[in-house]
């Protein structure tokens, strides 16, 4: 059985927008934390020959950041910002006697050491780095939409086309080579609807062959050609069924351990979707019943101010912050390889429970070093371990997909990995004003565009438009988190709009700037007497359902597997 592991790195667009909060300092900690930890461990399995072939994604719009001198620049600062907290805090612990914590103040200053001289042996260029361990054969780098826009709330099909065509080129120039897979923003997917096209329509016109998608959409959908009998979720979701006699259709499998073919049969070219399977990612994910929750690991939530050092440990479940003990640096990596092994162990498990087949394991890379710190160590620690089970072959998506061509179709429900597997995040009574705003941009810019591109004085204006136009699409611009309010870490950019108090949580920053004409539209009283779902176009909404009370917009999607999203 094969196993792939898929990261997905994004984020949106900070640089040349201060330091701190939501500026340059986002964009720092995310490489400080994660990819260059996780660039060290990954040249140290190249160099002992252990076979690492992650499959990785950058999105333009993050691949664009650290390929910027000016990100080089800020990445320098704020190495200097963090060794200089360390020499504040190794003095005033000592002033203050709180000498236990010491050799943690000790451990984060050579770490910092260590990871600036990484960074500059890689001349300051991580975009660079990565490209050329795929260039060795050493692992995968995937596309994705160019400023990672929700693709099915978008209204015009020319915005889904411009998101993964832009992105594709950005790809290509960054990168080297074309992406074969590509990550689709939030992992949010809308099958064809009328005559509108289904998301997986969209990528194989821009040119790839598959993507990745959440468990329960796989569920939930309905087999292509072969749906009979079997009500819609009514099985198991590792439920499988007997191939049927030959000469007559083949019955669905729904297991989660196998690519799909999510295009027709006949379709040139095809498309494939990769499950994530429950079992195995729920171990990685969950604070509370995976890995990351272990009392060893390093807490997030306290932190040592002013500095930002993070000093104490999980401690316990329901431990208060006051009460946090110092971390342990060699206890932690300890317990990282602990949870590699029984990893590699589960993994095998589900190899000898289902023979062939493909475990899917795929993730935020920013999980891993930043959320959870030991993950990056855990992670190297599963591919050594995965040397230890032959049963087990550790592959890139491509790889799987060569040797073992889908030959079962599914038609996926519509959703997304964001919490309740829907559009709820993204769309709902909070956000729902931004909608029919980015439908009258979309409008206008693709009005505007066919004239414009008649004229070749209009063109830099255009291009500008389309900028602003991409940025205005991305996810990161409509989402909330599950307790309903704005995530703090959002750029800061001109606020153009005005809030009323039932929609203060939604950044109106996020926003194009461009134009008077598209400020006007933006800065409109937001018409709230309306549920969401009505402000949608008929297009966008044609699929969605509203739930009881008018809070939230979503998709009735039977699940059995607890939320992607802790």
């Amino acid at each position: 059985m094969d196993f792939v592991l898929a990261l997905h790195s994004h984020l949106p667009y900070v640089l040349h927008h201060g330091r701190w909060p939501h500026g340059s300092d986002w964009l720092c900690e995310a490489a400080l934390d994660s990819y260059l930890p996780l660039l060290e461990q990954l040249q140290a399995l190249a160099a002992s020959d252990t076979p690492a072939p992650v499959t990785i994604g950058f999105t333009p719009v993050l691949a664009n950041q650290l390929a910027s001198p000016a990100f080089a620049q800020e990445l320098e600062a704020f190495f200097d910002q963090r060794e200089a907290a360390c020499r504040e805090a190794a003095a005033a612990l000592a002033a203050t006697g709180d000498t236990a914590l010491l050799p943690v103040v000790d451990f984060w200053a050579a770490r910092f050491g260590r990871l600036r001289r990484l960074f500059h042996s890689l001349d300051r260029d991580i975009v660079a780095a990565f490209r050329r361990l795929q260039d060795a054969g050493r692992l995968e780098i995937i596309g994705s939409a160019a400023t990672h826009g929700y693709l099915p709330l978008l209204a015009r099909d020319e915005s889904i086309r411009l998101q993964l065509a832009v992105g594709r080129r950005e790809h290509r120039r960054l990168f080297g080579r074309d992406p074969v897979g590509c990550w689709l923003p939030e992992c949010a997917y809308r099958p064809r609807a009328g005559t509108r096209p289904g998301i997986e329509e969209h990528l194989a016109a821009a040119g790839f062959r598959y993507f990745f998608t959440d468990a329960h959409l796989a569920q939930a959908g309905e087999p292509l050609g072969t749906y009979a009998e079997v009500p819609l979720g009514a099985e198991r979701f590792d439920v499988e069924r007997a191939d049927a006699p030959a000469g007559t259709a083949a019955r669905p499998v729904r297991s989660p351990y196998r690519a799909y073919r999510v295009t027709p049969p006949r379709a040139k070219p095809s498309v494939a979707a990769l499950v994530r399977d429950p079992r195995s990612s729920m171990q990685v994910w969950s604070r509370h019943r995976g890995y990351p929750g272990d009392e060893w690991y390093l807490e997030f939530h306290k932190i040592r101010w002013p500095g930002g050092l993070k000093l104490w440990r999980v401690t316990g479940p329901d431990v208060d912050l006051g009460a946090k003990r110092p971390y342990e640096p060699a206890r932690a990596l300890e317990r990282a390889r602990e949870h590699a092994r029984h990893f590699a162990h589960l993994v095998a498990g589900i190899a000898g429970e289902r023979g062939a087949g493909v475990v899917v394991a795929p993730f935020d890379t920013e999980l891993f070093g930043h959320w959870w710190f030991e993950g990056v160590d855990f992670l190297a620690a599963v591919y050594r371990e995965l040397g230890h089970h032959p049963t087990v072959r550790p592959a890139t998506a491509s790889q799987h997909l060569a040797d073992h061509a889908p030959r079962v179709g599914l038609r996926l429900a519509e959703g997304s990995w964001g919490v309740n597997g829907d559009h709820t995040m993204w769309l709902n009574d909070r956000t729902a004003w931004t909608w029919p705003r980015l439908r009258a941009l979309e409008d206008a810019f693709w009005t505007t565009a066919r004239r414009a591109l008649a004229s070749p004085a209009a063109r830099p204006a255009l291009a500008q438009a389309a900028r602003e136009l991409l940025l205005s699409a991305a996810s990161s611009c409509t989402v909330t988190t599950p307790n309903g309010c704005s995530p703090p870490s959002r750029p800061a950019r001109r606020a153009t709009g005005r809030t009323s108090s039932r929609s203060s949580n939604v950044g109106t920053d996020c926003f194009p700037t461009c134009s008077r004409r598209w400020r006007r539209w933006w800065a409109l009283e937001r018409p709230l007497d309306r549920h969401p779902r009505a402000l949608l176009p008929a297009a966008a909404r044609g699929s969605l359902a509203q739930s009881s009370g008018g809070r939230a917009v979503r998709r009735p999607v039977p699940r059995l597997e607890p939320a992607h999203r802790a």
